[in-house]
């Protein structure tokens, strides 16, 4: 009996680290989320990057000794019944002085459709100097059937970027919003 009390009580406590184990792993699936977000808009990751406080618009100077080339893309992914692209190819921009790019979209389908733009900056470098300070990425964006919208963005680049950096790319990818969110 004694050797039967002895496993049981060696069982329980195994069995109760294994469920904190269980417990930590889901809390910390949870953490990545909010912990990757904030990853991404300190470092550039995947082309979020922080807004721009009053202070830095303050003591923002413009390097008008030099131009960057800022190009732009789009892509919409299967399942987003929209028409999606840059209303401009491309611009010519002075670091440090704030922009305004648009961006096209339309439902071409019969019923109300929700996207989510996730942006990317290249080169990888670049992405911690392109600054949005207002754009339609920030969150989901909704078209009824056959709606249209321009889509504004507000962006500078830091006069801080590299000199070397001459080129930089801005590509935009539509996704259905509300499938992800099943998923």
């Amino acid at each position: 009996m004694s050797d039967n009390a002895a496993l049981d009580a060696r069982n329980k406590r195994l069995a109760l680290k294994l469920l904190w184990l269980v417990a930590a792993a889901i809390l910390f699936a949870y953490a990545l989320v909010p912990l990757y977000d904030v990853m991404c808009r300190l470092s550039g990751l995947n082309g979020k990057t922080v807004g721009l406080p009053e202070t830095v618009r303050q003591s923002l100077k413009v390097d008008e000794s030099r131009w960057v080339k800022v190009e732009f893309t789009a892509n919409v992914m299967s399942g987003l019944g929209w028409n999606f692209s840059p209303t401009q190819s491309s611009m010519r921009v002075h670091p440090g002085q704030i922009e305004v790019a648009t961006y096209q979209a339309k439902n071409i389908t019969n019923q109300v459709v929700v996207g989510q733009a996730i942006p990317s900056v290249s080169p990888g470098q670049a992405a911690l100097y392109f600054k949005k300070i207002e754009c339609f990425c920030f969150q989901r964006q909704s078209l009824n059937p056959g709606e249209s919208k321009v889509m504004p963005l507000r962006f500078y680049v830091s006069p801080e970027l590299p000199g070397d950096v001459k080129v930089i790319t801005l590509s935009y990818a539509f996704y259905n919003a509300v499938n992800q969110a099943a998923k």
